[in-house]
C-alpha cells in the first residue's frame, strides 16, 4: 500500500509538474517534471508512514 500511494502522488506531482514547466519549454518541463516527481514520491512515502503505519 505504501509503494501504491508514493507512486500516485509521484505521478500527480510530476503531472503538475510538467504542466508548469511546458509552459516555458520541453526540457524545463522534463526537468521540473522529475524534481516534482521525486517531491511527490518522498512526501507520499511520509505521509503514508505517518497516517498509516
Amino acid at each position: 500500500m505504501r509503494t501504491l500511494i508514493g507512486w500516485l502522488s509521484a505521478w500527480i506531482a510530476g503531472a503538475i509538474g510538467w504542466w508548469l514547466g511546458a509552459k516555458v519549454g520541453l526540457i524545463t518541463a522534463v526537468i521540473v517534471s522529475a524534481l516534482t516527481g521525486a517531491a511527490g514520491l518522498y512526501a507520499g512515502f511520509r505521509w503514508f508512514d505517518r497516517n498509516l503505519r
